[in-house]
């Protein structure tokens, strides 16, 4: 089997959209804080969110898709990082996640908002509280070539420092934060299946990463 260019070692079979996803599916959850590269992520098989999104949009850049990544910023919550293409003018995203709920999407979505927002009830801490409030618009990756992010052994925790910089757009207005009604507890368990406890959240202490 052939390897990609920008990754060696990586099957190309890695192109297609649900295929990656799988293969992040299959990945234990990251609960260090360091920022791995995509090579370092396949190597491992290993990764969080930030990570997963990183190495998704690496692949996809070998279907020949721009590699775009796109920072969810949670209330009381982990902020949420994906890679998102576009098929048909229609966006989908790829994702890896300690939560079930929070992964890959489908590419029927007409704006970023609406896709953004097919996360929205299923976003929740572990306490079920609602937490999503805005996003990013997509960061292409390649402003970080100088960094060597595809393939790097050093720490890319840079990269979500600039995500915290970037504009990002709200959600809900602070009426509509009010209304807000927790997940239900069958909707919690499923979310949490299979996760990683050391890399759960805990709800009401300050949030320093973008894992979820």
């Amino acid at each position: 089997m052939t390897e990609n260019i920008f990754l060696p070692g990586i099957p190309t079979a890695l192109k297609k959209p649900e295929k990656i996803q799988e293969y992040l599916d299959s990945t234990k959850y990251n609960a260090s804080k360091c920022t791995r590269s995509p090579l370092l992520v396949y190597q491992l098989k290993e990764a969080h969110c930030f990570e997963g999104a990183m190495f998704a949009a690496a692949c996809l850049e070998q279907a020949g898709f721009q590699p775009l990544i796109l920072d969810m910023i949670a209330e009381d919550d982990d902020d949420h990082v994906i890679a998102v293409y576009k098929i048909y003018n229609c966006w989908g995203a790829v994702a890896k996640s300690n939560f079930t709920t929070l992964r890959y999407r489908e590419p029927v979505y007409r704006s970023l908002r609406e896709l953004v927002m097919s996360y929205f009830d299923f976003y929740f801490n572990t306490n079920g509280f609602k937490s999503l409030r805005t996003y990013s618009r997509p960061v292409n990756l390649h402003r970080f070539d100088y960094l060597n992010w595809r393939t790097t052994d050093k720490d890319l925790d840079s990269i979500g420092q600039y995500l915290n910089l970037v504009p990002h757009y709200p959600l809900l207005t602070n009426n509509q934060i009010q209304l807000l009604a927790p997940a239900t507890p069958s909707l919690l368990s499923s979310a949490l299946m299979g996760s990683n406890p050391e890399g759960l959240f805990v709800p009401g202490t300050k949030k320093d990463s973008v894992t979820n």
